[in-house]
């Protein structure tokens, strides 16, 4: 009777959050947009142009940099007012370079065209096109997701797809447009979950125990995000990009609302792994063995989720101490002492997201195999309204019911 009412509540706890998503959220996802202004910035000023004939090219040293190939062009605009205007563009000549890429005629560059008073155009070298080399590896990742992992594949591909979608066309302009960054992203978070764990895995008792468990996840790591920003005093200007936001920004952009946004949104992509992985091994160690109990449930899977936990855990730091390593290589030849370097806010918020989102994950997994048990062993006790929520589990259709 005890476990029949446990599983109820949690099936009520996850009807009333898709309820209250639908009924507050959703209306609130198509709210317009008032505030946000379009002006010029990062990247308005650059076209498309092709080179056309390599003028000159050498070596040449600038100070005390080291020797640096130097190349001067003709290039075509390919876009714009100047478009078919071939221009002179020096490469390496008096500027520094930080690469050795060699241009030859017929490769694409992004160029900025500036037109002095008397009407010359001065062409400067801005990057590399990189966009077809780009499809052709998101056209290998599709192609090697959807050989591997088929419809489930395609499902991923998706989700992903819609993923990105609320992240461009909704969190950041609602954020923009001066409104709270928390609730925006618990919103956005609510919709992705919402929708990419069942276009990915299907409507099934797996994906309704994984969606609770990371609903229940993301509010404890929110929580945790909140408690320690406000503890270690972070305000949300440890990025410097933060700050170009608030002064290009049209409205008031709260940037302690902007830091735990961020957590939240990047502690959902590592939970939303973690707990359809440990449903899933719940389900699995079910399906092979239908005579455990919730305790011998819980414990086999419990060690599945230590080790991935465990290696997951390890994956995220590094991860941010890669993406950390050239700012700590500047500290360490600065001779900078370590033991002030994580008083500092650019360092001090990376400490937070990454042990916030480690200790999310780690509470993810006793609620996760917690749920996830009570579904797999009591799904058949909600009697008329169980045919409803779909088969048990997307792995083994038409697998076994207790």
């Amino acid at each position: 009777m005890k476990n029949k009412t446990l599983f109820i509540l949690f099936t009520l706890l996850l009807v009333t959050a898709i309820a209250a998503f639908v009924i507050w959220g959703i209306p609130y996802f198509f709210s317009p947009i008032t505030r946000v202004k379009t002006e010029s910035g990062f990247g308005s000023g650059t076209i498309q142009a092709e080179v056309t004939q390599i003028i000159d090219e050498g070596e040449i040293t600038l100070g005390e940099n080291p020797p640096q190939l130097y190349q001067v062009l003709r290039v075509k605009p390919l876009a714009g007012e100047y478009a078919g205007i071939e221009l002179e563009l020096d490469n390496g000549k008096r500027q520094v370079r930080y690469d050795s890429i060699r241009l030859e005629a017929g490769d694409k560059i992004l160029i900025a065209i500036t037109p002095t008073p008397d009407g010359v155009l001065h062409a400067y070298f801005v990057d590399y096109m990189r966009a077809n080399s780009l499809l052709l590896l998101v056209g290998i990742f599709v192609v090697a997701i959807l050989a591997l992992a088929g419809k489930q594949g395609f499902g991923s591909l998706l989700g992903l797809a819609f993923s990105l979608l609320v992240v461009i066309s909704y969190i950041i302009p609602h954020i923009l447009d001066g409104e709270d960054p928390v609730r925006v992203s618990i919103i956005g978070a609510a919709i992705l979950l919402a929708i990419t764990l069942y276009l990915t895995y299907g409507w099934n008792l797996k994906t309704h125990a994984a969606t609770l468990s990371m609903f229940i996840s993301l509010v404890l790591t929110g929580t945790l995000a909140w408690l320690f920003v406000n503890v270690t005093r972070l305000t949300g200007v440890g990025d410097e990009n933060a700050l170009f936001l608030v002064q290009m920004a049209d409205s008031t952009i709260n940037l302690r609302g902007l830091l735990l946004a961020g957590m939240l949104v990047g502690a959902l992509g590592v939970l939303d792994d973690l707990v359809i992985t440990q449903a899933s091994a719940v389900f699995e160690i079910n399906e092979a063995n239908p005579n455990l109990g919730l305790r011998a449930l819980y414990s086999s899977a419990a060690n599945i989720g230590r080790d991935h936990v465990a290696a997951t855990v390890n994956t995220l730091v590094m991860a941010y101490a890669g993406s950390a390593l050239p700012m700590l290589l500047v500290f360490t030849m600065s001779k900078g002492n370590f033991a002030y370097l994580i008083n500092f806010s650019f360092v001090a918020e990376e400490v937070v997201r990454t042990l916030v989102g480690s200790l999310g994950l780690i509470a993810a997994v006793p609620i996760t195999t917690l749920i996830a048990a009570y579904f797999a062993l009591h799904d058949e006790e909600l009697g008329a309204i169980r045919p409803f929520l779909g088969e048990r589990n997307s792995a083994r259709i038409g697998g076994h019911h207790h």
